[in-house]
């Protein structure tokens, strides 16, 4: 790519004084050039957003909206293999999940036109709306944030991490294509600093914050917003438990556990990271997924045999490393994992599963959000000791039981701590289920009936006016 990807403000394509390289995390290879912002873009986002939530008819016409958003839609339809593509050489997934996400828009923006079209009785005058997003998932994930916030009728200055800074101008282009779509009412730039996002935060211009990332940034966010009293819609990080019962159908539930562990190579909110497995299957199960993490191939996720990509870069995986190798004071290694650095493999940032055995739920590799494809593997006796070890922790956002019981299932769900908990099952997402969580895992909730009204504000209106003389 020859081009300097730019960014999209205002209906039109700008740079910036300072441009980056985007690199393939797989092989280090340099994959295009891009206008790297700030500060100055972020200001020029939030101008145009508040422009056009003033000037277009945009916060008016929900049938306007419903047509913009089913057409855009329609035009990541028509991309959604070149998007997806591209997902995996800039983010590393493996081609499987980078084409799951580039076909994701179309869904969700389908789900919010029709959302457009259904009165709430709730104003919508909350723009501009402040998006910030990671680069784990970059398309899905900004779509999660962007198409409630347009249904809703409000204008929004995007936040595009610099990782995946391609991906973000080709969303952009996307965007661009759709006619419907008023000038300047979604408005997108990247940046590798932290001055743009700040400032998006800080604004008192800005009236939402979506954030999607770690819940110690998601602090920070917070705080940032505090003194406009800025609405936050926080989407942090988890320690998703996966609970498996004596009961359990281990032939599908091991299986499972492996997956989520190193889906989107472990670099997702919702990893599987803490395997409790009750004493009686303990021992099988803990034998049968070490057989299945010991055999994971890491590699390119343009190879179609690839079972799992690489991490987001290399500085990631000295990370990762360094946390492993910390935890392993005190925890036992099932599966050592570590960096793979074996002929090819030595150009990319790949890094091996891992699996470690503790007791103690206080230490750090139970209590922290790694982001990468390790997980911890406990033993618990009882129902209640579950619960209490699945809730021993500040994060809830996901947990998964495992159980051909009903009555357990729903003993156990009512009881954990957690935005979403699936039984048999691991990452079942939709457009109609709400999706959040407790505690230090986020605020607010993004699909499902509720994501809407996260971008919009209640108003009441009174009116005392004598009957008409004719």
């Amino acid at each position: 790519m020859s081009e300097i990807a730019k960014h999209w403000i205002d209906g039109e394509w700008t740079g910036s004084g300072t441009v980056s390289e985007s690199v393939n995390p797989a092989t280090g290879a340099v994959l295009g050039r891009w206008a790297d912002g700030g500060e100055a873009e972020a200001r020029a986002a939030v101008a145009a957003a508040r422009r056009a939530f003033d000037t277009s008819p945009w916060s008016r016409d929900r049938s306007l909206r419903h047509r913009a958003l089913s057409e855009m839609a329609d035009r990541f339809d028509a991309r959604a293999e070149e998007l997806g593509t591209l997902v995996t050489k800039e983010n590393g997934k493996k081609i499987a999940e980078g084409l799951f996400e580039g076909a994701s828009p179309g869904p969700t923006l389908r789900h919010n036109a029709a959302m457009a079209l259904t009165d709430t009785g709730i104003s919508a005058e909350v723009a501009p709306v402040g998006v910030i997003v990671p680069w784990n998932s970059p398309v899905a994930l900004l779509i999660r944030s962007l198409a409630p916030a347009l249904s809703a009728g409000n204008t929004v200055a995007v936040k595009m991490p610099g990782q995946t800074a391609l991906v973000a101008n080709l969303v952009s282009q996307i965007m661009a294509e759709v006619t419907s779509l008023p000038r300047g009412v979604v408005n997108i730039f990247a940046e590798s600093g932290n001055t743009g996002a700040p400032y998006l935060v800080d604004s008192p211009d800005v009236q939402v914050i979506s954030y999607t990332g770690s819940t110690t940034v998601g602090r920070l966010v917070a705080a940032g917003g505090a003194a406009t009293l800025k609405r936050m819609n926080l989407e942090l990080g988890g320690k998703t438990p996966m609970i498996v019962f004596d009961d359990a159908d281990l032939d599908t539930t091991v299986p499972l556990l492996a997956a989520g562990i190193t889906t989107f190579a472990g670099e997702f909110c919702m990893t599987g990271s803490r395997i409790l497995a009750q004493r009686g299957v303990a021992d099988q199960v803990r034998t049968r997924l070490a057989g299945l993490l010991e055999n994971v191939r890491v590699g390119d996720g343009m190879d179609p045999e690839t079972d799992m990509g690489p991490l987001i870069d290399k500085a990631d995986v000295a990370r990762v490393d360094a946390v492993v190798q910390a935890a392993l004071a005190y925890a036992k290694p099932i599966v050592p994992g570590g960096p793979a650095t074996d002929g090819a493999l030595a150009a990319g940032a790949f890094y091996r599963p891992a699996l470690l055995e503790v007791e103690d739920v206080s230490t750090d590799i139970v209590q922290k959000e790694v982001f990468g494809p390790v997980a911890t593997f406990e033993v618990f006796d009882t129902e209640t000791d579950a619960i209490a070890r699945a809730n021993a922790t500040e994060s809830g956002l996901a947990a998964g039981i495992f159980t051909r019981s009903i009555n357990i299932s729903r003993r156990v769900s009512r009881e954990i701590h957690a935005g979403t908990v699936w039984t048999n099952t691991w990452a079942a997402i939709n457009d109609g289920f709400a999706e959040g969580g407790y505690k230090q895992s986020g605020v607010g909730r993004l699909r499902g009936p509720q994501a809407i009204t996260e971008f919009q504000e209640a108003k009441t209106v009174v009116h005392s006016i004598p009957p008409f003389q004719g």
